[in-house]
């Protein structure tokens, strides 16, 4: 088929092609004018990758060992309540004591590119890896009630966990008058909590002399653990005196299993002072708990992260008060 050239010979058409060719061209400029020198999609890090995950906001990531704990309820409400005031974001994720839950969690927190990241470890040594993969892309982490092992963080705010160990071991020692056998349950290993508190609890209770731990056994912070636990140290030997816990979930479930054997005159006590462990105590179920405040935990998080989004200085270490709450 031959093909026409009347249209190139054509003035109007000419015209008209030459205007779309300009226009196209002034399209493209403006285009690539809109990306500055060097700019990319990819490979954001540093303090861009800090900026703010909505608005111009201060966004901040709140990830929590397991929602399934009292204490942690109430530090999340702590941390709630203060950045509401202060008009912060707040992402909260909870790692349901699942170490690889957790990581992956605060993978999605650095990828939201939220400005801090408040951490309660469930594993203190598990989380150091995507803690330095979060301050490597310029977002400055804060750890709280649980340490981080092996890598840095901006603060850690915390109870001091070893001087309330050393606590109970002291009450307990002067309730069974200077000798006895005692029980330890013990946390989540290779927590931070558990590592403190049982270290400070130990190492009073050798310094004592007359009494003594009879066995220690995990029982991972967790009421029904302590409770499985509980009954089969009691099935093996019943000549216990006081049972030392190492959170109130545990001491609740060890008291359960000592009422279900029928020893009642056993000391029991638990340690961060939740509802349910005060009102053993009122009851006489229980003969202690150390007080920590959880709430103020979260309080303080919110308040040193702001800080640190602000540039102003923040103390590496901040203590929260505690108390030995008893009959």
């Amino acid at each position: 088929m031959q093909q026409s050239n009347y249209t190139l010979k054509s003035p109007t058409f000419s015209k008209l092609f030459a205007a779309l060719v300009a226009g196209s061209l002034a399209l493209g400029l403006a285009a690539c004018s809109k990306e500055g020198p060097g700019s990319s999609d990819a490979g954001a890090s540093g303090a861009s990758a800090a900026a703010p995950a909505s608005g111009g906001a201060v966004t901040i990531g709140l990830s929590i060992s397991t929602l399934n704990n009292p204490f942690f309820v109430s530090l999340k409400k702590g941390a709630e309540d203060e950045a509401k005031k202060d008009g912060v974001n707040l992402i909260t994720v909870d790692a349901q004591n699942d170490p690889a839950k957790q990581q992956a969690s605060v993978e999605d927190l650095i990828e939201k590119k939220v400005n801090v990241i408040l951490i309660n470890p469930t594993d203190s040594s598990a989380v150091a890896n995507v803690v330095k993969e979060a301050t490597s892309k310029g977002i400055k982490v804060i750890s709280l009630d649980r340490s981080v092992n092996g890598a840095e963080v901006s603060s850690h705010i915390a109870s001091d966990n070893k001087a309330g160990g050393k606590m109970a071991a002291d009450f307990l020692a002067e309730k069974l008058g200077g000798k006895g056998n005692i029980v330890e349950l013990q946390g989540i290993p290779g927590s931070s909590a558990a590592n403190e508190r049982g270290a400070g609890f130990d190492d009073e209770i050798a310094a004592k002399g007359g009494v003594k731990i009879a066995t220690k056994q995990p029982a991972d912070f967790d009421r029904a653990k302590g409770l499985s636990v509980m009954e089969n140290i009691i099935q093996s030997n019943k000549d216990i005196q006081g049972v030392f816990a190492q959170n109130d979930e545990m001491a609740l479930g060890a008291v359960k299993a000592l009422q279900a054997a029928g020893l009642k005159d056993v000391a029991v006590v638990g340690f961060d002072a939740t509802d349910d462990a005060i009102a053993a105590v009122k009851a006489g179920q229980m003969a202690a708990t150390v007080q920590q405040q959880p709430e103020l935990i979260g309080q303080y998080g919110v308040q040193t992260a702001k800080k640190l989004v602000d540039g102003q200085p923040v103390d590496k270490f901040i203590p929260v008060p505690l108390n030995l709450y008893k009959q």
